[in-house]
């Protein structure tokens, strides 16, 4: 829990009342590495704070070597499918724990409790939002501005983690490039 509550308080101060009342509302979950936690079509009802961990979000193809893998999340992150979760409708990816991995969740009907009921919820629900909007932003305009091996380059210098947590393949397909082409980037660099 101290992981969480230091990670909030970076966007706000809480006070004690606020923070009892909202990790009273905080699930532990666990997962197996390889476990798909949420699957294509089902509706998230959860968003996540991983305190150990890789989730990888994907959209799953028939042949496996097609899926597309568009986002990582690491320990002190937050995970969900976000865009299921505010709207409550299936989701159109998937999401898969890379490695052994712990959340503590807070699921829909209790997240609104907490924006009605504690005076810091809307404003930490609002600054995660605007963080998630910014990663999401941030990956867009890099597809379209930079080229792969830019991509792989910044990728590395913002999230070294990914080399040692992260599949290569998973990688390509997260710069938007196949594994082949990412061996000869790998190997000129």
């Amino acid at each position: 829990m101290q992981q969480i509550k230091s990670h909030l308080e970076q966007i706000a101060t809480i006070s004690d009342a606020d923070w009892d009342f909202f990790t009273s509302k905080l699930q532990r979950r666990k997962f197996a590495k390889k476990n798909v936690f949420l699957k294509l079509h089902e509706i998230e009802n959860h968003i996540s704070f991983i305190e150990s961990g890789v989730v990888r979000l994907f959209i799953p193809k028939e042949n496996p070597e097609k899926e597309i893998t568009f986002g990582f999340s690491f320990n002190d992150q937050f995970i969900s499918a976000y865009d299921s979760f505010l709207t409550q409708t299936p989701s159109a990816y998937q999401l898969q724990a890379l490695t052994d991995t712990t959340l503590l969740s807070i699921n829909y009907k209790d997240l609104q409790d907490v924006y009605k009921t504690t005076q810091i919820g809307n404003l930490i629900g609002r600054l995660t939002a605007e963080r998630l909007f910014l990663l999401k932003s941030r990956r867009e305009q890099h597809l379209l501005n930079l080229t792969a091996e830019e991509r792989y380059l910044k990728l590395f210098k913002e999230r070294p983690e990914l080399l040692k947590e992260v599949p290569l393949k998973y990688i390509s397909s997260y710069i938007g490039v196949t594994p082949q082409a990412l061996s000869r980037i790998r190997k000129r660099l």
